[in-house]
């Protein structure tokens, strides 16, 4: 089956910065995903929640589905990397939020073709604390500042500095098995999670193969589509077994490498927070 994005579909991503809902996944699909990631959650935190597609065969099978890839395609073109993936897990009735931000704030990346598809392993509602975007925010970087807020997800509680209008926001509401595609540089945030069940998404960070990291330092990244003609990040290998002590190795340098370019660039604006993580930033 077909699963590249219509014209229309491009055209609102185009405009918006988002398009959704996506289908990626069956509802066995979606509920064998979810049973999976629930037998592990509890592994899967701090440093084992930075690209952890590089531990599990399970999540770098996700990374590479179909679905998944035609839609990233059909937005940054037939060659692309994965940079990095997480997952964000909202307990029932945790009072977490996520400011209003821009992923690309300091990641260090050379250009805007990036892409963030956000799958839902729960369903993603208002009421759950789906992620809220502006539609038409993307166009350009915009400064932030950090705030360390203690319920703040993200790392530094790092939040735009001007003014968002929050009448034109809408709930990216996703039920299991879906995804959004959203722009690196759209204003998005989430609220607090009211719900009685967690909202659990997997964010896969997709980024064309000629983008590179601004640091002197090298990245790595996986690709899962077309080919490399750029030579800016050096590949990563997919994992041998769930947790296979040779990828687990990789894993760790190639997290200490991302965390060391992070932490220049923290150390660089005069701000470091204590739990600064590699691939901060989507709700």
């Amino acid at each position: 089956m077909d699963t590249m994005l219509s014209r229309d579909a491009v055209e609102r991503y185009r405009a918006d910065g988002i398009v959704f809902p996506l289908r990626a996944f069956d509802d066995a699909a979606a509920a064998a995903n979810l049973e999976w990631y629930q037998a592990r959650a509890a592994r899967i935190t701090g440093r084992g929640n930075q690209k952890p597609h590089l531990l599990y065969p399970q999540l770098d099978r996700i990374v590479r589905h179909e679905p998944i890839l035609d839609a990233v395609e059909s937005v940054l073109g037939p060659d692309f990397f994965v940079w990095s993936s997480q997952f964000f897990h909202k307990p029932a009735g945790d009072p977490g939020f996520v400011s209003w931000h821009q992923d690309g704030t300091y990641w260090g990346l050379s250009s805007p073709d990036v892409v963030t598809a956000w799958v839902a392993f729960t369903p993603s509602t208002a009421q759950s604390g789906c992620m809220r975007v502006v539609p038409g925010t993307h166009h350009a970087q915009v400064p932030h500042e950090d705030t360390f807020a203690p319920d703040n997800l993200l790392s530094r509680g790092q939040e735009i500095r001007v003014d968002v209008d929050e009448q034109r926001a809408v709930d990216v509401t996703l039920a299991p098995g879906e995804f959004s595609l959203h722009h690196v540089l759209l204003f998005h945030g989430s609220n607090p999670n009211r719900a009685a069940w967690p909202r659990i998404g997997f964010a896969i960070r997709y980024v064309a193969t000629h983008v590179h990291q601004t640091s002197p330092m090298r990245e790595s990244a996986t690709l899962v589509r077309g080919s490399d003609d750029f030579g800016h990040f050096d590949h990563e290998t997919a994992p041998e077994a769930e947790l296979h002590p040779a990828a687990v190795a990789r894993h760790a340098e190639i997290i200490d490498r991302q965390l060391r370019i992070l932490y220049a660039g923290a150390r660089q604006r005069g701000r470091l927070g204590p739990d600064d993580t590699a691939a901060d930033g989507t709700s």
